[in-house]
């Protein structure tokens, strides 16, 4: 591929497309953007919790494996060509736990095309070796204040864009990292362009934003938009692209002749995607305020983006342990005919009495934590869900310290079959198997302590990260409020949706809702009965602990946090909905009153 000088020459544009939102993300994204052309860069996003537990788990049996096989097997093998003809570079954290193993992989398939590249790992964020440390040290979990495991499977601190922005200053083709946070692919490509230093703390925060915006890929352009039905060709949908300028203004779209839709609309509903406070918008390399973000269209699918500004970022890098946490097991049923849902519901309860008994007689140990849902049975929505389905399906789950209590659970759901309710079915998706549960220890650690490097060509060379000053909670401003307009009592009810859009997701045992007016006069009304108590009414079925509200004025929006409904979150909840993808649209359901 053509190689790059330093400094890189700089443009008054730059085209960014995100070619993968997570591991396992469709392979229709690459060859698009490739097609659509006038891309300068691919940046890709892979990691998760649960991918780096995965991830572990497959170094230790085969210490040449921990990363993303898929993009260099897929991806680059049928995209290296292109890019070398195109002279466009790659950023991707496809390196896992294992960042040098995939540039290996790279190389080597680069070198059976008779491709040359000079490929940066940014090194650093893997800690597993210090996990000793860590428990001397007595390091707790930054939320719950537990002690630090016993045992883990991996540690990574989650680090920021200055390592890619150095790999590609010295002219790499392509830059793999291992943990990063997901907008740092998109920051480290502007900063290396555009020659930002570290503390033009404004111009940070909206590269930021834009990785941020396209670092879930079709998220941005239509997919999961609130108005799906407006979307067009799902089966082509476009992934996003960013073109970026020297003072951080930027604008979304996505590769011409595609599916999907860029509307202010579609792109404000990402940014409200798993944020909390949006004063302050944690990542290494900057605080970033999004309150006074406007979203402004700029042409067919192109949506200009403006208004994020910038603070110091903290001193300290957040780490995430995985561990190994005893055992789970799920097992689906269905079960069909007149009440359905009071079937299913008799049935899972039956089952775990069944099954609780059999443990204590086989002296095995109990269950120590249950779930029963049925789906289709509305369960999501708590006091506000419609009675009267006639086709379920009956989850249960389970978790445990043993695998055998676990493998009674398998022995015994299957049963239900022949001897419960009628109209059931049979197994969904086979005899259930029980697996580890994997959960999440979070904890802080000073930027002074981690040594952060870029190995190009083998050869090491530290990144020197700013670590004086540093972002004072104390120092934001106060939390900006809507004008509120109470509507009359005799107001007609409507449901939520028909005012706004919205979108949730998660972070850890947490639930953001993001809610959207759709028109600037509905605002007030909205922000007037939109109350963290009435929000913590309507999901009183998931007994929040506190809920918080936070409003965005450049986008007419509120942000609502809910705190502990998730089941303990992500790899450990025993929740269909465990990481809130459900949770905007249950709060569309809300009646609220109709705007004058």
């Amino acid at each position: 591929m053509t190689t790059h000088p330093t400094p890189a020459p700089r443009r008054s544009t730059v085209r960014i497309g995100g070619a993968s939102g997570f591991w396992g993300d469709t392979a229709l994204a690459v060859p698009q953007l490739l097609a659509g052309g006038a891309v300068d860069y691919l940046v890709f996003d892979y990691l998760a919790e649960v991918t780096m537990s995965i991830l572990a788990a497959q170094r230790a049996k085969d210490p040449t494996a921990g990363y993303a096989v898929d993009f260099v097997q897929i991806m680059m093998r049928e995209a290296l060509p292109r890019l070398q003809a195109q002279g466009i570079r790659v950023v991707a954290n496809a390196g896992g736990v294992n960042p040098l193993a995939c540039r290996d992989a790279l190389l080597k398939l680069a070198a059976e095309m008779g491709i040359t590249l000079k490929v940066g790992v940014a090194l650093g964020d893997d800690l597993v070796a210090r996990a000793g440390e860590f428990r001397s040290a007595g390091i707790i979990e930054m939320f719950s204040g537990e002690p630090f495991p016993q045992r883990v499977a991996s540690i990574n601190a989650y680090l920021g864009a200055l390592p890619i922005a150095r790999a590609l200053d010295a002219g790499c083709d392509v830059v793999i990292t291992g943990r990063c946070v997901d907008s740092a692919v998109t920051l480290g490509v502007l900063m290396h362009e555009f020659g930002w230093a570290a503390d033009a703390y404004d111009r940070l925060a909206q590269g930021t934003l834009a990785g941020h915006l396209i670092e879930c890929g079709a998220q941005c352009t239509g997919g999961l938009f609130t108005d799906w039905e407006q979307v067009p060709d799902w089966e082509n949908i476009g992934f996003p692209v960013v073109e970026a300028h020297a003072d951080g203004s930027f604008v979304i779209t996505k590769s011409p002749g595609t599916g999907g839709l860029v509307t202010p609309a579609t792109v404000s509903e990402q940014l409200l995607y798993e944020i909390g406070d949006p004063r302050a918008y944690l990542v290494p390399d900057v605080t970033c305020d999004f309150t006074q973000v406007r979203m402004t269209p700029d042409g067919a699918d192109r949506v200009r983006v403006s208004g994020a500004t910038g603070r110091a970022p903290t001193a300290r890098y957040k780490v995430s342990a995985t561990f190994a946490d005893g055992y789970r097991n799920t097992g689906f049923l269905t079960i069909a005919g007149v009440d359905a849902v009071r079937k299913a519901r008799r049935t899972g309860d039956a089952l775990l009495v069944r099954m609780q008994r059999m443990l204590a007689a086989h002296g095995l140990p109990p269950f120590t934590e249950t779930r029963v849902e049925v789906l289709g049975g509305e369960e999501m929505f708590g006091a506000q869900a419609r009675q009267g389905a006639r086709e379920v399906v009956l989850k249960m789950s389970a978790k445990g310290a043993s695998r055998d209590s676990l493998e009674l659970f398998a022995r015994e759901f299957a049963p239900a079959a022949t001897s419960m309710a009628p109209g059931t079915l049979g197994l969904v998706g086979g005899r259930p198997t029980p697996t580890p549960v994997v959960r999440l220890f979070s904890f802080l650690l000073d930027k002074r302590a981690l040594e952060v490097s870029v190995d190009i060509d083998g050869t090491r060379e530290p990144v020197a990260i700013p670590t004086d000053g540093g972002f004072d909670e104390a120092a934001l401003p106060p939390a900006l409020q809507h004008a509120s307009a109470p509507q009359r009592a005799d107001a007609p009810m409507v449901p939520l949706i028909e005012l706004a859009h919205g979108r949730s997701g998660d972070k850890g045992n947490k639930a953001n809702i993001g809610i959207v007016a759709r028109r600037p006069e509905h605002l007030a009304a909205l922000s007037a009965w939109l109350t963290p108590d009435r929000v913590a009414a309507h999901f009183a079925h998931r007994a929040p602990s506190g809920v918080e509200r936070f409003d965005l004025p450049g986008l007419h929006a509120i942000n609502f946090v809910l705190h502990d409904v998730l089941g303990g979150g992500g790899m450990a909840s025993l929740h269909t909905d465990n990481l809130a993808k459900a949770y905007a649209q249950v709060l569309l359901t809300m009646e609220v009153p109709r705007p004058d």
